[in-house]
């Protein structure tokens, strides 16, 4: 699988963004799926999960309430609904992708094999 992220752009505090992950190759629905963001000079943190039939979902607390996350495994793509976003909230958003089996999702970054190029997200204050 080959992961293709977009959708970022410069918005102002308190907007909404949408970003996309479109992926290739193997079968999209065998894979959890994950958002994770890094802002310069920080360390990557886990954003928001999603299971593999989009039954579960996990987010991380700076997010929860404000973002969703979702999936079309017939378009082979999952989403990420960012709502009143925050200066914080500025980073480069990456999706990946995890085959392994044990659990519904992951939240560690250890735990997917795949990732995509990165989209960047920047908030005006």
């Amino acid at each position: 699988v080959q992961l293709q992220a977009s959708g970022g752009g410069l918005v102002q505090a308190g907007g909404s963004l949408r970003l996309s992950c479109e992926a290739s190759g193997r079968t999209f629905s065998g894979y959890v799926m994950g958002w994770f963001r890094q802002a310069p000079g920080k360390e990557r943190e886990f954003v928001a999960t999603i299971a593999r039939s989009g039954g579960s979902t996990y987010y991380a607390d700076s997010v929860k309430g404000r973002s969703t996350i979702s999936r079309d495994n017939a378009k082979s793509a999952v989403y990420l609904q960012m709502n009143s976003l925050k200066p914080e909230d500025t980073a480069v958003y990456f999706c990946a992708a995890s085959s392994y089996r044990d659990r519904y999702y992951y939240i560690q970054g250890s735990s997917y094999e795949l990732w995509g190029q990165g989209t960047q997200v920047t908030v005006s204050s």
